[in-house]
This record gives C-alpha cells, sequence and structure tokens, in this order.
C-alpha cells in the first residue's frame, strides 16, 4: 500500500526546483542508501525475534515521518532529515514482511506457491506505484508539492493501518533445520522462550548470517538476489532523465510509469516463470541491459522518448521478474529458523550496489549527461548475467540445475 505514494515520482524534480544539483541530490540517496545499510541486518534479525507485523506497521509510520519532513522542511537538511527517516522505515520493511509471506504459506502448506504469490504481491504494489504517479500530475496541477506530500503522508498511514491487519504467522523453519537445533546444544537457546530477548535477538542474528557464509546455495542466492535488486535503484534518475530530453514537470509521472508499468507485468509473471533455467535467465537480463541502454539514450519528450521509456521499461520488468524468482529460490534455499536474517543479509549488499550506483552517477555527472550516465548502468547488468549460471538457486524439482549449480 505504501507504494501508492505520489512522492515517488517527483522527489528528485522537488530537490532539483529547490535548488539542487545532480551531485547534491546523488548525496542524499547516499545518505538513504546508508540508513538502510547500517539498520538492513539488525532489523532483519529483530525480524526474527519481535512481531513481524508490529515492524511493518512502525517501517509504514517512519517512512510517513519522512515524506512530512520534506513537506514541511523543502531543504537540503529536512531532505536528509526524511530520507534517514526513511531508509529506517525501509530497513524494518526490508526482509520483513517476505519472511512473513513464506511462513505464512508454509503454515498453509503452500510454500511452493511463495512465487507466484509474492509475484502478485510486487505486481500490486507496482499497479499501486502507478496510481501513485499517474496521480501525482493532477494533485501537482491542483496544490503543488505541498498536496502531492500530505496525500503521501496519508498513504503511508494507511499502509500501517494494512500492515496491522496481516496475519501474525508463526515462524517457519525446515524439519532438517528443527531436528538439527534439537541435536545442537548451542542452539538450543534459540528456541527457548525463556531466554531473555537480547539473547535471542544475538542468537538469531548469528545464525542467519552463518547460514549466509557457510551455505553456498544460500551464499549464491543472497548475491544474485541482492546484485538484481541493487539495479532497481536505477529508476532514481528516470524522472531527471526525462527533465534532461525536455519532458515537462506534468508529463514526467507519465513517462516514469511506462517503467513502472513494466515492472508490474514482470513481477506478474513470476509465477509462471519460476521453473526458469538459469540460461534463459541470463539470456533474459543481456536483452534488459541492452533495453535500458537504448532507452536511456533516447528517452524523453516526444515519440521517439516515450519509445525509449517503453525500452526502459521492457527492461525493469526483466529485471524484476528475475528478482522475485531469485528471491523465491533463495526463500526455498533457507532452512534455518532466522529467515528474515538472512533475507535482510541480501537487502544489505543491495544497499552496497546501490550506493555504488549513485556514487558513479554522481561521479559521471561531473563530465557526463545523465542520459549516458543511465546508459552506462547496464553495464553491471550484463556482467551479472554472466554469473547467473554459478549463482541461481535451484529448482528442487530440477536435477539438471543441481548439477549445474554445483559445478
Amino acid at each position: 500500500m505504501h507504494e501508492l505514494i505520489p512522492f515517488y515520482a517527483l522527489y528528485a524534480i522537488l530537490f532539483a526546483d529547490h535548488g539542487l544539483d545532480a551531485a547534491q541530490i546523488s548525496s542524499l540517496l547516499v545518505i538513504w542508501s546508508l540508513t538502510s545499510f547500517v539498520l538492513e541486518v539488525p532489523s532483519g534479525a529483530w525480524a526474527d525475534t519481535v512481531s513481524r507485523r508490529g515492524l511493518l506497521v512502525l517501517g509504514a509510520l517512519l517512512t510517513g515521518a519522512g515524506f512530512a519532513a520534506w513537506t514541511v522542511f523543502p531543504s537540503y537538511l529536512g531532505f536528509a532529515i526524511g530520507f534517514v527517516l526513511w531508509g529506517t522505515g525501509g530497513a524494518l520493511d526490508s526482509g520483513t514482511f517476505e519472511a512473513l509471506l513464506y511462513d505464512e504459506l508454509t503454515a498453509r502448506s503452500a510454500a511452493r506457491d511463495y512465487a507466484r504469490v509474492m509475484g502478485y504481491a510486487r505486481s500490486a504494489a507496482e499497479f499501486g506505484a502507478l496510481l501513485g504517479i499517474l496521480a501525482a500530475t493532477p494533485l501537482f496541477a491542483w496544490g503543488g508539492y505541498g498536496l502531492v506530500g500530505w496525500v503521501s503522508v496519508a498513504v503511508c498511514g494507511v499502509a500501517a493501518s494494512l500492515a496491522w491487519s496481516l496475519p501474525p504467522a508463526a515462524k517457519a523453519a525446515s524439519v532438517a533445520a528443527v531436528a538439527d537445533l534439537e541435536d545442537d546444544a548451542d542452539a538450543v537457546p534459540i528456541l527457548d522462550e525463556h531466554r531473555s530477548p537480547l539473547h535471542t535477538y544475538v542468537s538469531m542474528l548469528r545464525t542467519g548470517i552463518a547460514e549466509v557464509v557457510e551455505r553456498p546455495t544460500v551464499r549464491w542466492g543472497v548475491l544474485l538476489a541482492s546484485m538484481l535488486f541493487g539495479f532497481t535503484a536505477f529508476d532514481e534518475y528516470f524522472g531527471l532523465l526525462a527533465e534532461e530530453n525536455g519532458a515537462s514537470t506534468q508529463t514526467i509521472p507519465l513517462l516514469v510509469g511506462l517503467t513502472v508499468a513494466g515492472t508490474l507485468i514482470g513481477s506478474a509473471l513470476a509465477g509462471r516463470t519460476a521453473k526458469m533455467r538459469s540460461a534463459t535467465m541470463a539470456w533474459a537480463l543481456v536483452v534488459a541491459a541492452v533495453a535500458l541502454a537504448v532507452g536511456a539514450l533516447t528517452g524523453g519528450a516526444g515519440v521517439v522518448g516515450v519509445a525509449g521509456f517503453a525500452a526502459i521499461g521492457v527492461g525493469y520488468g526483466i529485471i524484476s521478474n528475475a528478482v522475485v524468482v531469485t528471491e523465491a529460490r533463495l526463500q526455498d534455499s533457507i532452512e534455518g529458523p532466522a529467515r528474515a536474517t538472512v533475507t535482510s543479509v541480501s537487502g544489505l549488499l543491495s544497499e552496497v550496489v546501490a550506493l555504488a550506483v549513485f556514487g558513479a552517477v554522481a561521479l559521471g555527472s561531473v563530465w557526463l549527461p545523465i542520459s549516458v550516465n543511465v546508459a552506462l548502468l547496464a553495464v553491471p547488468v550484463l556482467l551479472t548475467a554472466v554469473l547467473v549460471p554459478k549463482w541461481l538457486p535451484a529448482t528442487h524439482s530440477d536435477p539438471d540445475e543441481v548439477a549445474e549449480v554445483a559445478g
């Protein structure tokens, strides 16, 4: 629900209209990512210790407070405070919803439906984002950035209410993991209800990180998921890309909406592509990289500009589909009880990727226009495509894929 936020479409333009240049905007994005970076894994262990539903509520409220800061204090300091609040809220959400969903499906003996359900959930989120982007144009026309900001705050409040209505699923672990816990004296305290919350928190943190480090399948899955999700940071520059190529403030949300439509379709198809072979995903990412590069160099005003943003939408749709498929296989690979912690490690590494993106654009903007900078971001997508055959976790039903990953 909190994806239905009009500010998503205009905040880069908001910053620019208040006198910030590309380097300053990138520095704000770095603050955003650093906040998530610092809190990502600790918040994941917290989600394995306390109510995941409660953390989702708190995350939505903090995000809303961030947009309120932007609206009341539209300056570099106000924007920075808003990003700290938003980054904190995002860290609380990251890994928490995925773990809650997987546990709820496991409780219903439907864990195999995770990719399909998560794909629909992501698609619904992108549809909400699309509605928010489309709403940004009339809201801006009627009340400027103030109206856009307060509607964004209200949406976060509704999101908090909806999060509270989610079922409090019991935390799931595999049968093998439970047996190991029963046999391992050092691991038993994780399941002991009489241990202190701090001890349980530390145990979950240690257990989740250990699973990422010690189990190759989980480790490669975490790395691939983080790379792919980190690439979604590219969209922070789509508004500036459209503006640079002559699009008006009123039409920018419509152009950005094309990219959101691509992610919506890509996510919705995840249930159908959940069992794709690693070679198929690799070639799909090659197509995505080419589409992103071509779209970045042509996107903007006019028919050609619209076609350019449509190409970006195709590339983003492919990446979004790959994200859901990879995360679903990662969830299937997790055996221990610290599911949200493992997922949050992926979130942490995705923030590292996002920081690299923001840093590269901030540095490149000294010499190159935004269009060229965004086009160059297709290069890491190509490099990741090469790594997919080794890093993509196998489906449980495909022995050939198991052999491929093991090799």
